[in-house]
This record gives C-alpha cells, structure tokens and sequence, in this order.
C-alpha cells in the first residue's frame, strides 16, 4: 500500500517529466522535472499544513533537482558503452555517483522545505553561503588543486556540486534535521541506481537492433529511481514534525518561480529557435527557421494561458487545500511540460511513434493513481536505517558491477550489431 499508494505516483510522475526534459536538458530542465516530482510527492502525502505551503516546497525542491543540472555526463555515459569491463565500470560508478548527487542534493532541500517548523526554522542565508563556498572549494580542490578529472575535456562541475552536497550534509547534521538527512541518502540512492541502471539498459536496447529513444530510457529511469527514493525517505520513515506556518508572500513568490520564472526559462534557453529549427530540418521544412518561429509562438501563447490559470487555481487551493484539488495541479503542470517537450519534437506532425507518446500513457495512470486520495491508516516505519544504508549501497555497488559484466558479455555475444561499438556517439550526442 505504501509503494502503491505514495511512491508509485511520485515515481512515475518524476519518470515522466525527467524524460521530458531531455529535449531541454540543463539546470532550468531539471528544476521544472524536480519541481513536478516534489508536488506529486505532497498531493498524495495528505498533509494539510504542506498543501498550505505548496509553492514554497516546490520551488526550494526544484532549486535543489536543478542545481545539478550543470554537470556534464555525455561523456561517462560513452564510457558505460565501451567493450571492456574496466571503461563499462567506469562508466556505470560514475553515473552511480553523479544520479546520487542529483538526490542527495534534490531529496535534501526537499526534506529540509517539509521539515522547517515554528520551533526550528533553517537559516537559508547561512545554508546558502555554506553551499556556495562548499561548491567554490570542492572544484578548487579536486580540479583546479589535484587534477581528479573525470569528463576531461568537459565541464568537470561534478565536484562544485559534491562541494555543495557535503555543506548541505553537515547543515542537515550538526542542525538534527534528521528526516531531511534521511530523505537526502534515500534520494541519492534512487537517482545514483536509476542512472547507472538507465545506461545500462540505453546499452541493452542499443545492442538488441530495436529501434527506439533509448537515450530516453535512461533519462526516465533516473527520474523514475529518483523518485523512488525521494518518496521513500519522506513516507518511509517516522512520522514528520507539524510544518511552519504559511507565509502568502512566500507562497506568492513561490507560484511565481513555479509558473513563471522556470517555464519561461525553458522557453528562452530549452526551447529556441536554434532547438527547434533541428526538427524543422527533419521534416523537410523549406524555410526550417521560419517553421521553428511559428512552433515557438504557439508555445508562448499556450505558456502564457497555462501559467495565468495554474497561479490563479493554486492561489484558490491555498486558500482551500484538498487533495483532489493538488492531483488536478499535478496533472496540469506535467501535461504543461509534456506539451513543450512534443513541440520541440514535432510529435504531433512526424507519423512515427516515439517515447514522447507514452508521456501521456504515463500521464493517464498518475490521473488514475492520485484523482480519488484514500488515506493510509499504517505507515511502514523503519527506525535504524542508518547502519542498514551502508549496506544498500554496498549491495547497489556490487550490482552495478555485476551489469557492467553482463554488458559487456552481452555485446560480445551480439550478432545483430555485428560488433560495431561506437562509445564516440554518445559522447557526442550527451549533455
């Protein structure tokens, strides 16, 4: 009932707008993804007093999903596609790392927003120039300082943010945060397995001969896992503290970024002319820029009608909050994110069927799983996870390890490839 029930939806949710956003990428497209998770996660928790500060959990959830959106992983992916069992380890570990540290730093702000309360309230200011200087000393030291490069010759912002994801832990620590702690490794653990996990099967699928995203398997499989994770940090444990008391102005500005400041982003950075004019070569356009113009303008437009009512209607549940209400704000928001990512594809003018359909398969059982909110009469509560995690992540790195062998084996034994590896590509084609 807990899987069904509260980490289901999340995850599916958080699947299907991770997917979505690799047509954008970047930090703005994983704020937007994070931000769609962190609201599913609070529709179906059935806590009045976080229905009450809806927007300003999501917009400090998104913060953290997004903040790791500026490492560049292409190349580590490639390296999860090579012929040898030490380049494919390589690969998958790494990808284990850089999925944990999109959690730890995503789930830790996340549990730290649903943790703030009237007693103990975080000091924002501090915490904020504790990352930053976390994140400033953590590349000094591991790039500029010892040279640990793992992308060379990419952006190796990786250690900005483990900066940053060490500040944040000791924050959460030293203060007792201890169900935004738990949140944090649960998170990590999710989004590190659905990364590595997520290129292994990019490699499988690629390796069968059928054709399909599998690029985009593995971006679903992250945020999939990730929301796992983050969901089960959050229900999975003891029961969480009585929130702080909605602010409006905090609530204001928190729509804000919701329904303005991150979509538009998007729209200026993850959906431009130079993005979407790609697709109008492909269809054959005969002024592709032209046709990118006219798809952008009824982006805007749709954008512009989508953030007007989502304000509106969210400004009426705060003032109101239901459940029923919150699952229709999820469904609208991931459908808003959906819409941008087919329009960058030109899903609705190719007559392939692509992963960009099943978007809204996925959309339709989120619909179903969160319309009708029955509360929970028993939460599993598992007390001592601390030594237990140890062993998770031990047991995750030995099964990352074991894929990297089954793909290797795989690829030798594949005759429908006959043998062709081309690590290059994904390097290539990788954020």
């Amino acid at each position: 009932m807990l899987f069904v029930k509260r980490i289901l939806p999340v995850a599916l949710a958080f699947g299907t707008a991770w997917a979505a956003r690799g047509q954008i990428g970047h930090e703005y497209g994983a704020a937007w993804a994070g931000a769609i998770g962190v609201l599913t996660m609070v529709a179906v928790s059935g806590r009045a007093d976080w229905y009450r500060r809806l927007p300003v959990i999501i917009a400090i959830g998104a913060i953290g999903w997004g903040t790791t959106g500026i490492i560049s992983y292409g190349k580590v992916v490639g390296y999860g596609h090579m012929a040898d069992l030490i380049n494919t380890s390589y690969g998958l570990v790494m990808l284990l790392f850089i999925g944990s540290l999109y959690g730890f730093i995503g789930g830790g702000l996340t549990g730290l927003a649903l943790e703030s309360g009237e007693q103990r309230k975080p000091d924002w200011a501090a915490l904020i120039t504790q990352m930053i200087a976390g994140g400033i000393l953590g590349w000094g030291l591991l790039i500029f300082e010892l040279e640990w490069l793992m992308t060379p010759p990419r952006s190796e912002l990786w250690a900005a943010c483990l900066g940053v994801a060490l500040a944040l832990g000791w924050y959460l620590y030293r203060n007792g945060y201890g169900h935004a702690m738990r949140t944090a490794w649960f998170a990590a653990l999710g989004a590190g397995i659905g990364f590595a996990v997520g290129n292994f099967l990019q490699r499988m699928g690629n390796t069968s001969g059928i054709s399909f995203n599998w690029w985009n398997v593995m971006e679903y499989s992250i945020g999939f896992c990730g929301g796992c994770g983050m969901a089960y940090g959050v229900f999975g444990g003891r029961e969480w503290p009585e929130s702080v008391a909605a602010d409006k102005f905090s609530n204001r500005i928190g729509s804000i970024f919701m329904f303005v400041i991150i979509p538009y982003v998007v729209l200026f950075e993850g959906a431009g002319l130079k993005t979407i004019t790609g697709t109008g070569e492909g269809l054959h356009e005969a002024d592709p820029a032209a046709f990118a113009f006219r798809w952008q303008v009824v982006m805007w437009v749709m954008s512009a009608t989508f953030a007007i009512v989502l304000y509106r209607y969210t400004r009426r549940i705060l003032e109101n909050p239901a459940p029923a209400k919150i699952s229709l704000l999820v469904i609208c928001y991931l459908g808003w994110y959906i819409l941008i990512s087919n329009f960058i594809s030109a899903t609705w003018l190719t007559p392939a069927f692509s992963s960009q359909h099943l978007y809204w398969v996925n959309l339709f059982v989120i619909y179903l799983l969160t319309r009708k909110y029955q509360p929970m009469s028993v939460d599993i509560a598992e007390t001592g996870y601390k030594n237990r995690l140890i062993n998770y992540w031990l047991l995750t790195v030995l099964f990352i390890l074991a894929l990297s062998v089954v793909a290797v084996r795989a690829g030798k034994v594949n005759t429908k490839t006959k043998g062709r590896w081309e690590p290059g590509l994904y390097i290539q084609q990788g954020q």
